[in-house]
């Protein structure tokens, strides 16, 4: 079976949005430095475009956490594994996790959860896309990007059975 791609956002739309979050989260975060948490695979992409788009002023330190619930399918299994945990302790930092998308919240309540008894100083959530229709766990995001409809999307490193992750684009998958 061959997928067909409709594109859903714009590059040019996801570029001016990154903007505007980078110029929010400067703000929020003046005077104080950023831990950034990357949840991978996804997350690499809108991770690394918005930190080029943070105050240069404003301290960013990077860490990386691998989480799955997806394997190859299109909708999550609910069971929530830690591929890779960080590197570095969050004990006192300011910190700041980018997801890709946010669908039933599951992971990521898990994840924030996780993360805050790891004691940081403060706990915030950015991500490029939610899906609140979807929502099952109360999560609270600070920073979306985009809130889109209940549909399974790939590109900015959103992936169908780990392909379509470098579309500058966010596009629907239909099978055909």
């Amino acid at each position: 079976m061959a997928e067909k791609i409709s594109v859903m956002i714009s590059e040019e739309e996801i570029e001016n949005r990154v903007r505007e979050i980078g110029a929010q989260i400067s703000k929020d975060y003046q005077g104080k430095e950023i831990h950034m948490i990357c949840v991978l695979k996804g997350g690499v992409y809108f991770m690394t475009a918005l930190s080029k788009r943070i105050d240069q002023d404003i301290p960013v330190t990077l860490d990386f956490m691998s989480v799955s619930s997806y394997g190859d399918e299109t909708k999550s299994s609910g069971v929530v594994k830690i591929v890779k945990d960080l590197d570095q302790p969050l004990d006192g930092k300011d910190v700041l996790i980018v997801e890709d998308i946010i669908d039933s919240g599951r992971t990521l309540y898990y994840l924030m959860d996780l993360l805050r008894g790891r004691k940081p100083a403060s706990l915030r959530l950015c991500t490029l896309l939610d899906k609140p229709s979807r929502r099952e766990r109360d999560v609270k995001v600070d920073y979306t990007g985009f809130e889109i409809e209940d549909k399974f999307v790939i590109g900015c490193g959103m992936d169908y059975q780990q392909r379509y992750r470098n579309l500058p684009y966010i596009g629907v998958v239909e099978q055909v």
